[in-house]
């Protein structure tokens, strides 16, 4: 596998600052039209997309959650939940479900930005923020949320080959979600769904700037 990927310095340059959080509706809005009772009714969400160095180069921190969940069991996800009214917003959300989840402290993290917001069948509005973590994180799982910790090669998700569209039945008819391919060497688990979509974006980002840099 090429492990050249993307500098942090070159992600940053693709995200929203963090000065000013995007306030646009989920970029997927059109794919889910008929699946919202109300488009503009959702609830707000912050996941965390950690990126940690290694001498491979970049990777990202990802979860499996627990098979006894009620939303998503046992699927990958991104450090994540609900902005509860303590927080400040997203990025407050994501970091204090991370300490949550995974242990996470505050002082092993460096918000870089935000990707574009996220909306889900289940109602939520997802704004995943970029960070680095230290290299010396040790994940320290919450087993009633978080079955598994693991991480996955950047260069790999951002491979033009990795990513596909599968077509899925979901409420009386044909949809393509996007699912990264199987590679036991890159990843031991599937990534689908909204975590797919939320990499899907940060690879578009990144594709942008090249095209406007050639």
């Amino acid at each position: 596998m090429n492990t050249a990927g993307p500098t942090l310095e070159r992600i940053a340059r693709v995200l929203h600052p963090l000065r000013h959080p995007p306030v646009s509706e989920g970029w997927n809005l059109d794919e889910l039209h008929d699946l919202l009772p109300d488009a503009r009714v959702h609830a707000e969400a912050g996941v965390l997309v950690g990126l940690v160095g290694r001498a491979d180069g970049l990777r990202v921190v990802l979860t499996l959650r627990n098979e006894n969940l009620r939303n998503h069991p046992g699927q990958v996800s991104f450090p994540g939940g609900r902005v509860e009214p303590a927080d400040t917003g997203a990025l407050a959300a994501a970091l204090r479900e991370a300490a949550e989840e995974i242990g996470l402290a505050a002082q092993q993290v460096e918000p870089l930005g935000f990707l574009d917001p996220l909306l889900t069948v289940s109602g939520f509005r997802v704004l995943p923020a970029v960070a680095r973590i230290s290299a010396d994180f040790v994940p320290r799982p919450d087993p009633g949320e978080v079955a598994e910790v693991f991480e996955v090669p950047l260069a790999w998700l951002l491979a033009e080959d990795s990513l596909e569209r599968i077509a899925i039945q979901y409420r009386g008819r044909e949809r393509q979600v996007l699912q990264f391919r199987s590679d036991p060497l890159c990843t031991p688990h599937r990534i689908w769904g909204a975590t797919a979509s939320i990499l899907f974006n940060l690879r578009q980002r990144l594709a942008a700037l090249r095209e406007a840099a050639a």
